[in-house]
């Protein structure tokens, strides 16, 4: 298995940069997962490693050794892709075999591979089927143990759940982080619009926004320290509620005025200089709590639309100034509060500070500009 580093890598079509300076060191045994809105670059970067797209600037290393002008074939690397691609007239064994074949092997090392493949892959029922006689996520299956018998240096995903309905993809979600811990030392990069499978199965995630990194970091990380405004209202479903404000008091503890409603007290330090600058405060939807308005909140609204889920009810307030609707979780059924003002509060700790879309924990790094929007 290997290490790869991309250093200052760009890609553009003529004029129009669609990627640059991506910098990411990905260590051998990782599974990283690149996650972003649509057309953000994750699949064209994913084909950049491959080799089925040429870089236009920057380097990429696997195993120290520059791979820009590297075939594809030469890389070590096997693709899953969104389609299963699987040659409908050979079985589940003659397509997971077909590459060692082209590849000249012996037979007794090609049935070895498929073996262990079959094994990993709880395929050993299916090898004489053809792919018109197996589901969905069958098919994926047999696609992914067709890249193991190749016993590559690293593996790259490309959405390779989202034709599956939904309960496949929880089944093969499932599958692919056993695949993992199975084989621990391989590495693994995976492109995906679904947050549920980079939260899942990511050791490191890539948030990639206007041609660019947003954020790197573990799925904990991104969800409970994001970096700036886009990766906070990305990473989480429902998105961040932001609310803008002014600080009102600094130190250890920041405390914001909300504009239209209450007060927020963050455990996110400030400075002196930072009093009565303008800010937003992040509160994630199932973080806000209902609270007494006598003893303080951060928000207040009339509740426009309630979901009742079961264990949860989504509130839906009412916008206010042309701002995106703010939206509350609490825990169990709340049918009854539709129409009526509710007042939210939250802890401390769940409560971040934005200014100039970059949050107070991270002020000392450089700003990064995402002009797209996390929704």
């Amino acid at each position: 298995m290997a290490d790869l580093l991309l250093t200052d890598v760009a890609k553009s079509y003529g004029s129009v940069d669609v990627l640059k300076d991506i910098n990411l060191d990905i260590k051998k045994g990782e599974l990283i997962v690149f996650v972003g809105p649509s057309g953000c670059g994750k699949s064209t970067l994913l084909r950049m490693i491959a080799g089925l797209e040429k870089i236009t600037g920057g380097e990429l290393q696997i195993d120290g050794m520059v791979v820009n002008d590297v075939p594809p074939s030469e890389r070590g690397i096997a693709m899953v892709f969104q389609s299963y691609a699987l040659y409908p007239h050979m079985t589940v064994r003659e397509n997971m075999q077909f590459a060692l074949k082209i590849a000249k092997k012996s037979q007794e090392e090609i049935d070895e591979r498929v073996e262990k493949a079959a094994k990993i892959l709880q395929l050993h029922n299916l090898l004489d089927r053809l792919p018109k006689a197996l589901s969905g996520g069958q098919r994926q299956r047999v696609a992914i143990g067709r890249s193991i018998v190749r016993d590559p240096k690293v593996y790259l995903f490309d959405e390779p759940l989202s034709n599956l309905d939904a309960a496949l993809r929880v089944a093969t979600r499932i599958e692919i982080a056993q695949l993992k811990e199975a084989m621990p030392d391989s590495t693994m990069i995976y492109v995906t619009h679904d947050q549920v499978e980079a939260m899942t199965l990511a050791t490191r995630i890539v948030v990639l926004a206007g041609g660019g990194i947003a954020q790197v970091g573990s799925p904990l990380e991104l969800y409970e320290r994001p970096e700036n405004e886009f990766v906070a209202q990305f990473i989480g479903s429902p998105s961040m509620n932001l609310l803008p404000g002014k600080i009102v008091g600094t130190g250890d503890q920041t405390t914001v005025e909300v504009v239209g409603g209450g007060t927020a007290v963050s455990n996110v330090p400030s400075r002196p200089e930072d009093m009565g600058k303008d800010v937003n405060i992040g509160v994630r939807p199932e973080d806000f709590v209902a609270a007494d308005p006598g003893a303080g909140y951060i928000y207040r609204g009339i509740v426009n639309i309630t979901e009742a889920l079961g264990e949860v009810t989504l509130l839906y307030f009412e916008p206010q100034d042309g701002r995106d609707p703010v939206i509350g979780k609490l825990q169990g059924i709340h049918k009854n509060l539709r129409g009526n003002e509710v007042y939210l509060g939250a802890d401390p700790s769940k409560v971040h500070v934005f200014m100039d879309t970059q949050s107070l924990l991270y002020r000392d790094r450089p700003i990064k500009r995402i002009a797209t929007k996390a929704h």
